[in-house]
């Protein structure tokens, strides 16, 4: 795990040129097709050699989830430990990444339709005054969301409308960590550049190549497509929305 552009993807591949590894992909943005140039995805030759699992599975316009990031990834780690290889999960997600480790409460699937209505109110009212009724219907949740961060009010919100019970109530309830759901330890790294500059030198030269690449016309393409809307997960991930 680690930052944007800290060379995780690298890392990776090298461990998989020296060892028999299952890669396992952390990203959010990158289960999307047709997304290949803003997520910074390995190219075509290099999943060849060394395939990533999910990546490439969902259509833009789909949703995913955190709990489906879990599910997936446990069946893929368990079929790794299965055939005795070693399971490597790249990425930088890092909700997913704790999810992952820690587990999740079994909160319900996305419900795209209900999904799309809230934010719809959203747009209109503004996310304040939907942080506002959350207050009202969700006063533990609302505290730990920000009134502008409309995908975390949103959620918040169709919990409610999908199980009558507050989200916060949900906090409190036991989950299951990796070690517990598989059976297996979880060995972390970091890689964290030393000097922030350096970072930012990399972050800067990253934007760069994928200007040169053509991100803004691959954003134009999926703008064009009337099944996408601006309120899908796909189309709020970091590069896109700012395009």
């Amino acid at each position: 795990m680690g930052p944007t552009a800290a060379g995780k993807t690298d890392a990776a591949l090298r461990i998989a040129d020296a060892v028999d590894v299952d890669l396992v992909s952390v990203d959010s943005a990158m289960v999307y097709r047709r997304m290949d140039i803003g997520t910074a995805k390995p190219a075509k030759d290099v999943l060849s050699r060394h395939p990533h699992a999910l990546i490439d599975i969902l259509d833009p316009d789909e949703a995913y989830s955190a709990a489906r990031f879990v599910a997936d990834a446990d069946e893929h780690v368990r079929q790794a430990l299965d055939r005795g290889r070693i399971p490597v999960l790249v990425g930088g997600t890092m909700l997913y990444f704790r999810a992952f480790k820690f587990g999740l409460n079994e909160l319900p699937e996305a419900d795209a339709a209900l999904r799309a209505k809230i934010a719809a109110r959203g747009g209109e009212l503004g996310w304040p005054t939907l942080h506002r009724e959350l207050e009202q219907r969700d006063p533990i949740a609302a505290a730990r969301i920000d009134p502008n961060n409309g995908r975390r009010i949103q959620r918040a919100l169709e919990v409610l409308e999908l199980t009558g019970r507050p989200l916060g109530s949900w906090w409190d309830e036991p989950s299951s960590s990796a070690r517990e759901r598989l059976g297996a330890s979880l060995f972390e790294v970091a890689i964290v550049p030393r000097e922030r500059g350096e970072l930012h030198a990399r972050v800067d030269r990253r934007l760069s190549t994928m200007l040169a690449r053509g991100l803004v016309d691959e954003v134009r393409a999926l703008r064009a497509d009337p099944a996408l809307s601006v309120d899908l997960p796909s189309m709020r991930a970091v590069g896109y929305r700012q395009v």
